[in-house]
């Protein structure tokens, strides 16, 4: 008896129980007290991020092209990818690119109007520009700083520097992504149209840690067309002085050593611009015309950005574009007709067609009102062709998108810009060149096109007509905006590439 007493468990005094009962309690209650705020604090904010958002829903109109028309599912870019607005009031998704979060900055109102900040934290570009002498961008253009300023002032977009017109105009490309990343640095709230229009999409930073992408403002093609002739006194022309300075301009920056260039931006537009230098910086991402005089292992589709030439003829309104039967021509096309390699499905073309009545193939050029003739053919033409010359691209196609007039597309090799968010046989006609050289294929295939489909397509290029305009300052979703969205999807997988490569890389002593 006495082992089995000291053996049961000694009991705390029943006042000492009902202490502990209390505490526990007391215990419970506060945890659930806690737990039924936290739920009914997440539910607050979860009803006015709702409300919130109906709110902007309601304020935001759809969607639509121009005259009220929507835009179709391939116009309009709505995945996380996607970086450029498609109009004035598009919600914008945008990744951004150094940090593991999704930057969706909204853009409300009208076309053109900006609300809020435009930042390194709201755009979906970081943009650092490089302080290159002015002899390798705008002293091109007859800008003299005079030693004191780096770069023009771009407040009054009547005062900048202008570029040549003509044909130099059609590869102007890196001027007016010059001008629109420098304007980026305008303050929002300033009473400029230029600062207070310009989309947030690239936005220029002077802090080299925190960009995207590295821009290197060469105008490379302006360089190729006046300093390729050797001039008097010159032994080597001035054209190939600047690009072996860029070089080792760009070989001594820490910024292009660190990765080899790859998170560069250089815009050698003109198919024979930096002849000498692009196999040095290949590595860098190219902004260009095609791929037609490059090796695949100097430029491709996986890290260079196509973009469009800068067309030459007057663009047509919506209003003053001709319908179906107020198009006489059926097809059309004037240019040079003997070309060399690809390009000689032209002439096998101008035998098959010369002879239709209905058909406008002739030889043409930029002098003697050319762009002017063109303008008027073009406009008055169901069809234009097209075709292949020396290099699988060409400005035409860029005037008859803003001609309204459908592209017949006969270039086997052509690369087109923004393809990965526009679908292209949606407004245009795509020939193999071997059909098109068979006699009356292409006759065939164009006067079996109704006028219910020509219509359509018609309808189509006056929507996307405006992602092919050049322009200061820029506008939502045309050209400029365009390329600094595809500049940004390209910078997926770059920065894919670079944080893979750099994890083992440490910045102090090994332990």
């Amino acid at each position: 008896m006495v082992v089995e007493r000291k053996m049961q468990p000694q009991l705390p005094p029943p006042e000492h129980r009902r202490a502990l009962r209390f505490v526990v309690f007391l215990g419970i209650s506060l945890l659930a007290f806690s737990c039924w705020a936290l739920v009914n604090s997440r539910i607050s904010d979860a009803m006015h991020d709702s409300s919130a958002l109906l709110g902007d829903v309601d304020k935001t109109p759809a969607l639509t092209g121009k005259e009220g028309t929507h835009l179709p599912a391939g116009d309009s870019i709505t995945s996380a990818s996607a970086a450029v607005p498609a109009s004035g009031n598009t919600t914008a998704g945008a990744v951004k690119l150094s940090d593991p979060v999704i930057r969706e900055p909204l853009v409300r109102g009208g076309e053109g109007e900006r609300s809020g900040r435009c930042d390194a934290d709201s755009a979906a570009l970081r943009v650092y520009v490089y302080d290159l002498p002015a002899e390798f961008h705008f002293a091109m253009l007859g800008w003299d700083g005079k030693g004191k300023a780096a770069w023009p002032d771009v407040r009054d977009a009547r005062a900048v520097p202008h570029y040549p017109g003509g044909l130099n105009l059609q590869h102007s490309v890196a001027y007016w992504l010059a001008l629109d990343i420098l304007s980026s640095s305008l303050p929002p709230g300033s009473d400029d149209d230029t600062a207070r229009d310009r989309p947030c999409v690239a936005v220029r930073v002077t802090n080299a840690s925190l960009a995207d992408v590295f821009f290197v403002p060469f105008f490379a093609s302006l360089s190729y067309n006046r300093h390729s002739k050797l001039r008097r006194g010159e032994r080597v022309n001035r054209n190939r002085v600047l690009q072996a300075e860029l070089v080792k301009y760009l070989m001594r920056k820490e910024e292009w050593r660190r990765w080899g260039g790859k998170n560069h931006l250089i815009v050698p537009h003109h198919p024979n611009s930096m002849m000498e230098a692009r196999k040095r910086l290949s590595p860098a991402m190219f902004v260009l015309s095609d791929f037609g005089r490059y090796s695949p292992d100097v430029a491709n589709l996986k890290k260079d950005v196509i973009a469009p030439y800068k067309h030459v003829v007057r663009s047509l309104g919506d209003d003053e574009s001709p319908a179906f039967h107020q198009r006489p021509v059926l097809a059309y096309f004037q240019g040079a007709i003997h070309r060399k390699a690809g390009g000689k499905v032209r002439q096998k073309l101008y035998q098959l067609l010369k002879d239709e009545r209905d058909v406008h193939f002739t030889y043409g050029s930029v002098r003697q009102n050319g762009i002017r003739r063109a303008t008027a053919g073009m406009s008055t033409s169901k069809f234009c062709l097209n075709i292949a010359g020396d290099t699988p691209s060409s400005n035409r196609l860029f005037d008859a998108i803003v001609s309204h007039c459908v592209p017949v597309i006969i270039s086997d090799d052509i690369e087109l810009p923004f393809e990965d968010v526009l679908d292209y046989s949606e407004f245009c006609v795509f020939v193999r060149a071997a059909d098109a050289a068979r006699k009356g294929f292409l006759l065939r295939l164009l006067r079996g096109v109704s006028r219910d489909e020509w219509t359509r397509m018609w309808g189509r290029l006056k929507e996307v007509a405006r992602h092919f305009e050049y322009q200061y300052p820029s506008r939502p979703g045309d050209a400029v905006q365009m390329i600094w969205g595809a500049v940004a999807r390209k910078m997926h997988s770059v920065k894919l590439q670079l944080h893979k490569r750099g994890r083992f890389q440490r910045t102090g002593s090994e332990s």
